[in-house]
């Protein structure tokens, strides 16, 4: 994966614990084009990666701006971010990828809880230049916390937005059955946010007649355990993987992915999501057969010619994988 070299062009904040950073090419040259809904890795000088919604204009291709909320749990990704980066400070990131990629539709739902906002307000101003109709929900802790204010609030002709406050009395629970009372399959809802608020929308979603077809969403965090059940794992089967760099093959029992045997031995993957869709840990593949179980990859790509292998998630169809590592 080609990575490109920026610099930070400038930081602000949205919102309480919200800080949007802008970044530009350090060969002054244009960025990748990209559309609503695509996220870049950010790999930050402390050796962690991290990915973030594109959330600037996608007619401007001399900036991307990310925006990041700063968690309290933090590994140091956000931290990193909110601490010590600075106006002028350089980091590689990756070309933008979309696995949240609007679909046609009559009408959209755009939901977004907390940061999820990001990707949300970029496909809200997509729709509008397209001159489709959309709803923007975003719920939040309060006030205080609304990130990109500004834009949020300019007169959309093509749709609206409704800021629900926690604190205010704007419960979920409350709400978006009243919202989302009718459904009709030519309506869509994207969702963003926190894994328990995606899980209550979809649950509240399914209630009142949505289908899973027309739900879509993002999330750059681990699923848990729950969400795994259809995974497949259970039926995997004991394959070895060859590094074509130095010859070595180590075996993948049924309950480890090839990243995990792989830092066991001291060998040093690239991992950030963990769970196939970042994008990180892609590895090409020599020779061999995958069975791909990431979801940053288009079906295109997992059947050409050249393959590439999510050392995080996908295992292998035949008894030995050759590894470009």
């Amino acid at each position: 994966m080609n990575k490109i070299r920026v610099i930070v062009d400038s930081m602000s904040l949205q919102g309480d614990g919200n800080i949007a950073v802008s970044l530009t090419a350090t060969n002054n040259q244009p960025l990748p084009a990209w559309e609503a809904g695509a996220h870049i890795d950010v790999y930050l000088p402390n050796h962690i990666i991290r990915q973030y919604s594109l959330v600037g204009d996608c007619h401007d291709l001399f900036t991307y701006t990310v925006c990041i909320k700063k968690d309290l749990q933090s590994r140091g990704g956000s931290r990193f971010i909110h601490e010590q980066l600075r106006v002028g400070h350089e980091l590689d990131i990756s070309q933008p990828r979309n696995i949240f990629r609007l679909q046609d539709a009559a009408e959209y739902y755009l939901i977004a809880g907390g940061i999820g906002i990001t990707p949300i307000l970029a496909m809200a101003e997509h729709l509008e230049q397209q001159q489709k109709p959309f709803h923007v929900l975003y719920y939040i802790k309060h006030q205080a916390q609304i990130a990109f204010k500004k834009r949020l609030q300019q007169q959309f002709q093509h749709g609206d937005v409704q800021i629900l406050c926690s604190d205010a009395g704007q419960s979920l629970r409350e709400d978006i059955a009243e919202i989302l009372k009718a459904f009709h399959k030519n309506q869509q809802v994207y969702l963003c946010g926190p894994q328990g608020f995606m899980d209550s929308c979809i649950k509240k979603l399914l209630a009142h007649g949505w289908t899973r077809e027309n739900i879509f969403l993002e999330a750059f965090a681990p699923v848990a355990p729950a969400h795994l059940e259809h995974s497949g794992i259970e039926n995997a089967e004991t394959f070895q993987v060859k590094l074509n760099s130095t010859g070595q093959i180590f075996t993948v029992p049924q309950e480890k992915s090839i990243a995990t045997v792989l830092i066991d031995n001291q060998i040093n993957v690239p991992l950030s999501c963990e769970m196939g869709m970042c994008g990180a840990c892609l590895t090409r593949v020599i020779d061999g057969e995958v069975d791909h179980q990431d979801t940053v990859q288009t079906e295109d790509e997992k059947s050409a010619s050249q393959q590439y292998i999510a050392l995080c998630c996908s295992r292998a169809k035949s008894p030995m994988l050759e590894i470009d590592l």
